[in-house]
């Protein structure tokens, strides 16, 4: 779990502080409707995908095919931004993304993906699967993991930024 060392109230109109634990329940209860994966170029321009991640034990995982620009831009250099859609506000992490070797932990992700409604299959250290999204790439899709360092939350309630531990 992201432990948040710090937290900071960035919001100019005087909002109350938006606590960690309440956006925690809803990232664990699968509440994000979206999720959006920034990287950059070789060139130093911006790329922006849609991701289907899972928030679990406190990082993100994600999928992606190794010939996508998402995939190639992230092996060249892991710092990315992930961004989530949330009831009533969304939320940017920043941080770094490595492909999962493990394959008890892509296995974990395999079911956790099939338990939301991807019938998705571990393969090793991979990913299968009969259909995915577009973006994603043919298959066998690796996994990837990004441990957040910071976040910031904005909406209508108020805007935080928190640092984790």
């Amino acid at each position: 779990m992201s432990v948040v060392a710090t937290q900071e109230n960035i919001d100019l109109y005087g909002s109350p502080d938006i606590a960690w634990s309440g956006v925690l329940d809803l990232l664990e209860a699968g509440r994000a409707k979206r999720y959006w994966l920034a990287t950059v170029n070789a060139d130093g321009r911006p790329h922006l995908a849609g991701i289907g991640a899972r928030w679990v034990d406190g990082k993100l995982y994600f999928k992606s095919g190794a010939r996508t620009r998402k995939s190639r831009n992230l092996e060249r250099d892991g710092h990315c931004v992930i961004s989530a859609e949330l009831p009533d506000f969304d939320l940017t992490f920043t941080g770094e993304a490595v492909r999962v070797t493990d394959e008890v932990t892509v296995r974990r992700i395999a079911e956790i993906y099939a338990d939301s409604g991807w019938p998705a299959r571990a393969k090793g250290s991979q990913l299968e699967a009969d259909y995915s999204a577009p973006t994603a790439g043919p298959p066998p899709w690796d996994v990837w993991i990004m441990a957040p360092e910071s976040a910031i939350g904005l909406g209508a309630g108020g805007a935080m930024r928190w640092h984790f531990a």
